[in-house]
């Protein structure tokens, strides 16, 4: 048994591209511009400081649109809201596309009434009936304390709350996120987006 768990251990869990699986644990900042509209108000930083990933955005569009962009300006994964869903479902799209055969993932929430507890349900593309969700979001989104949990319930990401006087100062949202090795994290980046996005409409 101890030999299938490893195997388990090591196997990678890619969504976006196998570039964004490291065989260790890795650890991202989230800094986000509170008061601007402009496009990069949502940064991911690594351990040095270097911006690895960053939002572009359309806000003013019916549709709102969002894109995620590597440290250099490549667009990795388009997000759109899908209209008229009762659950306040996001899709999200390869590079710039918003074509349904380039359709990545989408989430959804699992269920209408959330208050003080986040729970959100995603499915993979490949998961065309949808009656049990790949990975699943929870905790509190205030608190910047959700968890992601791959279908096993195995924890693949971590969220946490980083105050500084700085960022109380600058209007700025700071909090850090903790994937797990192997696990993509540009999907958990992403992931991290449209649960801040489902937030900001409420």
């Amino acid at each position: 048994m101890a030999g299938t768990s490893e195997a388990m251990a090591t196997e990678r869990l890619e969504v976006i591209g196998p570039q964004f699986c490291a065989p260790y644990a890795v650890d991202l900042s989230i800094v986000k511009q509170v008061m601007t509209l402009k496009d990069g108000s949502f940064q991911v930083l690594d351990v040095n400081e270097n911006v690895v990933f960053s939002i572009k955005g359309k806000v003013f569009s019916l549709r709102e649109r969002r894109v995620l962009v590597d440290g250099a300006g490549n667009p990795l994964v388009t997000f759109q809201q899908k209209l008229l869903t009762a659950h306040n479902r996001w899709q999200a799209f390869r590079g710039e596309s918003t074509d349904p055969k380039q359709l990545l993932f989408s989430v959804k929430k699992s269920g209408l009434l959330q208050f003080l507890k986040t729970k959100l349900d995603v499915f993979l593309a490949t998961n065309t009936k949808e009656e049990v969700s790949d990975f699943k979001i929870e905790g509190s989104w205030m608190e910047k304390s959700c968890v992601i949990y791959a279908s096993n319930s195995t924890e693949v990401a971590k969220m946490h709350k980083k105050r500084t006087a700085e960022s109380l100062l600058l209007g700025k949202d700071n909090f850090g996120a903790t994937v797990s090795a192997n696990v993509d994290f540009a999907f958990i980046v992403a992931l991290i987006v449209i649960l801040d996005e489902i937030n900001e409409d409420e």
